[in-house]
C-alpha cells in the first residue's frame, strides 16, 4: 500500500486526499493508484531475462478497461476466463497473441470468439472441451491453438475455495495417461495446434515451493512429449503469488521469476505466468462512510455486495480511518446494510471512528469490484483512478434506473 499514506493526518492516494474523493464521488467508491499498478506490472515485465517470456494478467482479479490498458501498455498479456473478458481486452487493443483463455466451462460461442480472434492458446481442461474446440475449428476451417492444463496435485496452502491444483479440484486434467493421449491426439489433428502445457495451483501462495514442484512435473511431461517428436512453444506455470493482507511475507515477483528462469535455463520452451492479485490487490481501496454506531458495530454504507471476499472466504482486509485519529481505539465489527448476517467487511478490528467518518478498506484492488453484485437492489459503486494529483472517474456509479434498464414487465 505504498501509494496510500497519511499526510498531515489525512489519508492520501498518491497526491490526492481521499476524503475529497469520498465527498466528490460519494461512497462506496473503489479508488486505484496508477503508480502502484505500473510498479506492480513492471515488477513482472522487467524481471524477465528472456524477452520471449510473458506475464498474462488475470483479468478476473480487476477488469476495468482503463486499468487493463495501463497493464497492456507496459507489456503484459492477459489471462481470460470468459467471452466477456476477451471482449474487454480486445477493446483496449490487446495483442491476441498475448491472450490465454482459461476456464473449465468455455461455451461454443466463446470458443468461436477465441478462434476467430486468433488468440495465443486455449488452456484445455477436459477431453470433452478439446473435442469441442476441434469441432468448432473444423466448422471454421481453422486450426485452434491449445495447451493442456494439467492438475499437478499440489496443495498451494490457500483457502479451499482458491486452491486449484489438487486432485478433486474441478480444474485441469489429473490422469497422466489422459494427458498424453490428448497431447498425442492433438498433435495429429488437422484442426488443433498443441502449443503448450499449463497448470495453476491456486491463489494467495506464500512460498515458491509449489511453483518449483509444478515446474518439475510439467518438465517431465514436456520431455516425454519431446521424445515422441511433439515440441511445445511454452509452459504456463499459472499465477497465484500472494500479497500482504495482514502479516504475510510473500515472495516478490523477481524472486519467483528468477527461480523459474533458472529452472528453464537450457530449455526450448518459454515461460508464461498468469499474475493477478499480486499486480492489483494493493493498488486499490474501498471507501465507505460510517452511517451508524450500535453496540460494537460500525454500520457503513458498503456491504458484501460491494466487497464479497470477507463473507465468502472469511478474508481479512486492513481498515483505516481517512483521518489519522490519535484518540484511543476500540474493537469494532464493520458491517453493511445488506440483510444477511454474513454481511461484514471486517471483524474485531481496532480503529477510532464516529458516525460520519470515512473508512478505507485496504487491498481491495483484487477480487473487489469484479465480484460486486446488485443484491438487495443496491447499485454498484463507482471506480476512480488516481494519477499523481489528478483523479478520473473510470466507471460511473450505477443508478436505480440502471438496475431496471434490462428488465421488462410482461403484460
Amino acid at each position: 500500500m505504498s501509494s496510500f499514506k497519511y499526510n498531515s493526518s489525512e489519508l492520501f492516494c498518491e497526491n490526492v486526499n481521499l476524503k475529497e474523493i469520498a465527498k466528490d464521488f460519494g461512497t462506496p467508491s473503489y479508488v486505484y493508484s496508477k503508480k502502484a499498478i505500473e510498479e506492480n506490472a513492471k515488477a513482472y515485465v522487467n524481471s524477465f531475462d528472456n524477452p520471449k517470456n510473458l506475464a498474462c494478467f488475470a483479468v478476473k482479479s480487476l477488469s476495468n478497461i482503463s486499468i487493463l490498458k495501463i497493464i497492456k501498455d507496459l507489456g503484459c498479456g492477459f489471462d481470460i476466463v470468459s467471452g466477456g473478458e476477451l471482449h474487454r481486452v480486445l477493446s483496449i487493443g490487446a495483442d491476441p497473441k498475448k491472450i490465454i483463455f482459461s476456464g473449465v466451462g468455455k461455451t461454443e460461442k466463446e470458443i468461436e470468439q477465441g478462434i476467430q480472434t486468433n488468440i495465443l492458446s486455449f488452456n484445455v481442461e477436459s477431453a470433452s472441451e478439446l473435442y469441442t474446440i476441434e469441432r468448432k475449428a473444423k466448422d471454421l476451417n481453422s486450426s485452434a491453438p491449445i495447451s493442456i492444463r494439467i492438475n499437478p496435485d499440489i496443495d498451494s496452502g490457500g483457502h479451499d475455495y482458491i486452491t486449484t491444483g489438487r486432485k478433486g479440484d474441478k480444474f485441469g486434467i489429473s490422469s497422466i495417461q489422459d494427458i498424453f493421449e490428448l497431447c498425442r491426439y492433438s498433435s495429429t489433428s488437422q484442426n488443433l495446434n498443441l502449443v503448450g502445457l499449463a497448470c495453476h495451483i491456486g491463489s494467495q501462495i506464500l512460498d515458491l515451493d509449489g511453483y518449483i514442484k509444478s515446474a518439475d512435473k510439467i518438465f517431465e511431461l514436456s520431455d516425454q512429449l519431446s521424445k515422441e517428436g511433439i515440441e511445445l512453444d511454452f509452459l504456463d506455470l499459472g499465477g497465484g503469488l500472494g500479497v500482504t493482507y495482514e502479516d504475510e511475507v510473500p515472495p516478490v515477483p523477481k524472486e519467483l521469476i528468477s527461480s523459474l528462469e533458472k529452472k528453464f535455463s537450457g530449455r526450448k520452451e518459454r515461460l508464461i505466468l498468469e499474475p493477478g492479485r499480486s499486480i492489483s490487490a494493493n493498488t486499490g481501496v474501498l471507501l465507505t462512510k460510517v452511517e451508524y454506531i450500535k453496540d460494537n458495530f460500525l454500520i457503513v454504507d458498503a456491504a458484501m455486495n460491494d466487497l464479497l471476499r470477507p463473507a465468502l472466504y472469511k478474508a481479512t482486509h486492513g481498515v483505516c480511518n481517512l483521518d489519522e485519529k490519535k484518540e484511543s481505539t476500540k474493537n469494532w465489527n464493520i458491517v453493511g446494510p445488506v440483510c444477511e448476517s454474513s454481511d461484514f467487511l471486517a471483524k474485531n478490528v481496532s480503529i477510532e471512528a464516529v458516525e460520519g467518518d470515512y473508512i478505507a478498506i485496504n487491498n481491495a484492488g483484487a477480487y473487489g469490484f469484479v465480484m460486486a453484485s446488485n443484491y438487495n437492489s443496491r447499485p454498484r459503486a463507482c471506480e476512480v483512478l488516481i494519477n499523481d494529483d489528478k483523479s478520473s472517474l473510470i466507471r460511473k456509479r450505477e443508478t436505480f434506473d440502471d438496475l431496471l434498464e434490462l428488465e421488462r414487465i410482461n403484460d
